[in-house]
């Protein structure tokens, strides 16, 4: 199974702090904002990884990174994305490398404080299609938004509802198999230029083949000031930290 973390975009809610470096280095607590999804792919057993990057400072992930011997790897992968053109299209960058292997792809500004172990492993054993983790939060208006029917089965997902169907956003962590290289390259701009990763997961739904589950533990964008803060003072109280091999922390 491969693991994709997608450290791109221009983070422009967070200028001026990222006018000249990219968000996904700016410090969550004591580590770097990308040490989170690093650490949550290989506590998961995912060791074929691949970092899709983009706009400023890029050489500065394998400056900081190197060849993630510091969290157990033997090699990291980088791809660079040219234009931000959604998360969907970020995808694409990284297809030689996932090889139509199953893959979990995660958003890097996206901070867990809990492991996603038992939600790989029921996507191992799932036959076929995708799984997405949801969290219940105060504002589901500003995310994707589950909507279930009476077994309790996702039915749709909604970008942003100005009337959300639940109080459960869907977090950027996504698993998906094999035939999300098929999907890929029928996807179509959105209204705002992108290529959407929850028209991506809405094509899985159309085959019944997308299953979600409710992470029990916190959970943080870090997209925004206010968002940035409060990930940091989520992950000071916690216990789940990247697990870092202290050797190596020379220069």
């Amino acid at each position: 199974m491969k693991g994709i973390i997608l450290v791109g975009g221009l983070g422009t809610r967070l200028y001026p702090m990222t006018r000249v470096t990219n968000k996904h280095l700016l410090p969550v607590d004591r580590f770097p904002m990308v040490y989170y999804p690093v650490h949550n792919l290989v506590e998961a057993g995912v060791r074929d990884i691949m970092l899709v990057t983009g706009g400023n400072q890029v050489g500065a992930f394998l400056e900081l990174l190197r060849d993630g011997r510091e969290f157990g790897l033997e090699h990291l992968y980088f791809a660079y994305q040219h234009a931000p053109r959604g998360i969907a299209d970020a995808l694409r960058c990284a297809e030689r490398f996932a090889d139509r292997e199953r893959c979990i792809v995660m958003l890097g500004d996206n901070i867990l404080a809990g492991s996603i172990k038992p939600f790989v492993d029921k996507f191992r054993a799932q036959p076929a299609g995708a799984r997405v983790l949801a969290k219940e939060v105060p504002d589901p208006h500003r995310f994707g938004v589950p909507r279930f029917d009476d077994q309790g089965h996702i039915t749709e997902i909604i970008e942003k509802p100005a009337d959300p169907p639940s109080n459960l956003a869907i977090i950027g962590v996504y698993m998906y198999d094999e035939t999300l290289w098929d999907i890929l390259p029928a996807l179509e701009l959105s209204a705002r230029g992108q290529y959407e990763i929850t028209d991506v997961n809405n094509a899985y739904l159309a085959k019944h083949q997308l299953e979600c589950d409710t992470i029990p533990f916190a959970w943080s964008d870090a997209g925004t000031p206010e968002s940035l803060h409060r990930a940091a003072e989520m992950m000071r109280a916690s216990d789940f930290l990247p697990a870092v091999a202290e050797g190596v922390w020379e220069a």
